[in-house]
């Protein structure tokens, strides 16, 4: 039984848009305005610099999605493009690490500022079981309507980007703007230092790929998945400029590098008083639940795209839809399963610091930017075949995605766990390649 096609263009875009915008650009401008001394063009720049990892990946992505048929998204096209063998090391790294460690942190972080909202001085374990708690909710969401969850996300989408357009509008409008700062940057860009701004904003824009893992169940996908995955990073990038210039001339730099994480409150305390803080909250937790509501619903996808595949074993069970609720209910409870999983091992790591200054999402995020070149390199090959006609979409765009991807993986080398983190992946990859289908046998 094929799925429906209960998806458009705005759920689309608005997953991609969900997904990327969480809690992360709310409280990165200062960690940016420290690295590049306080000047705010710089770190305007570097926001597009890091933004090219997914505008650029994107149209990138688009030229394989406007010629590929099947369900699966990164998957169909690696294996359609390249091989299965390489196919399954994209399936198994991105729906048994990377969707479910991202879905376990994020929700996690949920619990966090929940107990804030609320004045509660929480554990770390009743932290991690309301987000627990909230992983449940959502699949069970996920399970009883698809479409639901599609209306779900499109809310919490125009939700979370409220409180960034008023910011950035406010901000541009009647802040006050440092001219001064262009004069500075022309000095300022002959040192390397500014360049380590990448680090705290690169991961902001991750999540972008999970809209292909439903491309089957978008209306007209040909053309729908396509345009948002261009639409949907450019929008990304051009509300994160703005909200970052809006706050940082609103605020002034120097108070927004002296009150760290907290110059956001008291942006919301000067527009709506004591009250200020806690809309905030509610904002952002609004914010991070779509992004968990994206993976939970690109995740079911991906793993139900591996069983069609015969790319796991037991694949025919994976591979079913529930008939009455149109989702694929196999695939839905494995990756519960998984980010249950996932949940313990962050416990652990967390509770006894085995992760310094890191935690369990940060494991495959780099892995799955180096595995993105190979999609990159499929593009310049049609374009040598004469596939696509484009200099532009065959040659240069895909060689500034593999730029962007270069940003992330500098970014994902600051870590102290980067060799780590790098083998752990790869080992699951390795065992990927190795698995053989009963087709390949």
């Amino acid at each position: 039984m094929k799925t429906e096609k209960k998806f458009g263009l705005f759920t689309a875009i608005s997953m991609i848009v969900g997904i990327v915008i969480g809690s992360g650009i709310f409280f990165k401008s200062d960690n940016v305005l420290v690295a590049t001394g306080g000047n705010v063009f710089l770190g305007a720049l570097v926001f597009c610099l890091a933004a090219s990892a997914i505008v650029f990946g994107s149209l990138a992505i688009a030229e394989l999605a406007m010629r590929t048929e099947g369900t699966g998204g990164i998957i169909v096209y690696a294996e359609e493009h390249v091989g299965p063998r390489t196919a399954r090391i994209f399936g198994w790294v991105q729906n048994f690490v990377y969707y479910p460690t991202v879905t376990v942190v994020v929700s996690w972080v949920i619990g966090i500022y929940g107990c804030i909202l609320f004045g509660i001085k929480a554990p770390l374990e009743l932290q991690v079981l309301i987000g627990f708690a909230f992983l449940v909710t959502i699949t069970l969401m996920n399970y009883l309507s698809a479409k639901v969850s599609g209306y779900f996300q499109n809310a919490s989408t125009i939700i979370k980007i409220i409180p960034l357009f008023i910011v950035a509008i406010v901000g541009i409008v009647f802040g006050e703007p440092d001219f001064s700062i262009m004069e500075q940057a022309g000095s300022m860009a002959k040192g390397a230092g500014w360049i380590a701004a990448v680090g705290p904003i690169a991961f902001s824009y991750d999540g972008w790929i999970v809209a292909t893992s439903v491309s089957h169940e978008i209306k007209n996908e040909k053309k729908n998945l396509p345009k948002a995955l261009i639409v949907a990073p450019i929008f990304i990038l051009i509300i994160y400029v703005c909200y970052f210039v809006g706050i940082s001339t609103l605020v002034g730099p120097e108070v927004i590098i002296e009150l760290e994480d907290a110059h956001v409150g008291r942006v919301f305390e000067s527009f709506l008083g004591s009250v200020g803080s806690s809309i905030l909250l509610v904002f952002v937790i609004i914010s991070i639940m779509g992004t968990t509501n994206g993976l939970i619903l690109g995740g079911s996808r991906g793993i139900y795209a591996l069983g069609l595949k015969s790319m796991i074993p037991k694949s025919k069970v994976f591979a079913k839809i529930d008939e009455k609720r149109d989702v694929p209910l196999n695939g839905l409870l494995l990756f519960f399963g998984v980010c249950t999983v996932w949940t313990v091992i962050h416990y652990i790591t967390t509770k006894y610091g085995l992760l310094p200054n890191s935690d369990v999402s940060e494991i495959s995020i780099v892995t799955m930017y180096l595995l993105y070149l190979v999609l990159y390199v499929q593009v310049i090959k049609m374009k040598k075949k004469g596939i696509i006609k484009s200099v532009w979409k065959g040659y240069i765009i895909p060689v500034l995605a593999m730029m962007g991807s270069a940003f992330i993986f500098i970014g994902g080398m600051q870590s102290r766990m980067f060799l780590a983190y790098v083998g752990f992946s790869a080992t699951v990859g390795t065992i990927a390649a190795l698995y053989k289908p009963k087709s390949e046998r």
